[in-house]
């Protein structure tokens, strides 16, 4: 496997990163990770929008990283993932240097590695048409969520909690209010409206999710940015993820109990359909 490691394309097992480096040491970086189509980039540039968001604010000495784009498409091409699917997995840390938690002074160079590997869809297809089981667990997490680090411990534990119940997903619950999964964004049809938590510094803006709020507006499906509370959930018709690799996946049991049935809804089918349609015209 050929990875991307500061500046050079080289062999996997070649690359060597330091032990002093702060995303090893204080998981002090940032990860995006980008989905190719039949060698097409998903959206590339609002992957790199996001990474030069977190880059702002985490402070780092660099955030612009527009040469995303040109070297995940090297990626894909020496890695012969040009036919099929495949993600490509960029990260940036602030760098090697001694162990201290203030920044470095002076700044070191950021670490960026970034590798592309080929990725069978038929699990994800499978779920999307059947529709997953999901548990609540706590929000846990700190409070910049918008911020896409590699400090996912919260999100381990609670994944491992969906996984430890049978469950796909897991979604993080604060104050009541149903956010989004470990690896998700979360969505809810209510009286006939997809409703989505606003950006805030407590979600993730997805890359899917910004796709599916254009969609529901050409296909004419009411949105509602608003709270979903869970003692509501009841009151809801349909429940989904969306995300990267889950691209929009039902929920068809929360907390083992059946949402419509264990039937996908309309929302949903005609939201997965749209979608469909605009990766087939990339």
């Amino acid at each position: 496997m050929i990875a991307y490691f500061n500046g050079n394309f080289l062999d996997h097992e070649d690359i060597r990163i330091l032990p002093e480096d702060r995303g090893f040491l204080f998981a002090d970086g940032l990860y995006e990770v980008i989905r190719a189509y039949h060698g097409k980039l998903f959206r590339a540039k609002d992957h790199i929008d996001r990474m030069n968001y977190g880059a702002r604010h985490l402070r780092l000495s660099k955030t612009n990283f527009s040469e995303i784009e040109d070297i995940a498409l090297a990626l894909i091409q020496k890695n012969d993932l040009a036919a099929g699917e495949a993600t490509v997995y960029i990260q940036v840390s602030r760098g090697a240097a001694r162990r201290i938690h203030a920044f470095p002074d002076p700044p070191v160079g950021l670490t960026f590695y970034a590798t592309a590997s080929r990725m069978d869809p038929g699990p994800a297809r499978q779920k999307q048409e059947q529709g997953i089981h999901a548990v609540t667990v706590p929000d846990i997490r700190w409070a910049r969520c918008d911020m896409k680090t590699t400090g996912l411990t919260a999100n381990v534990l609670a994944n491992q909690t969906a996984v430890e119940n049978g469950a796909d997903e897991a979604v993080f619950v604060r104050d009541g209010v149903m956010l989004e999964g470990t690896k998700s964004n979360f969505m809810a049809v209510l009286d006939g409206a997809l409703v989505t938590a606003p950006l805030s510094n407590y979600i993730l803006g997805g890359v899917t999710r910004k796709c599916v709020l254009e969609l529901c507006e050409t296909e004419k499906i009411r949105v509602s940015h608003g709270p979903v509370f869970e003692k509501d959930i009841h009151l809801a018709s349909e429940l989904m993820i969306v995300g990267t690799i889950s691209e929009i996946t039902p929920i068809v049991r929360l907390n083992h109990e059946s949402i419509r049935d264990g039937v996908p809804g309309p929302v949903t089918r005609r939201i997965q359909a749209a979608f469909a349609r605009v990766i087939e015209a990339l």
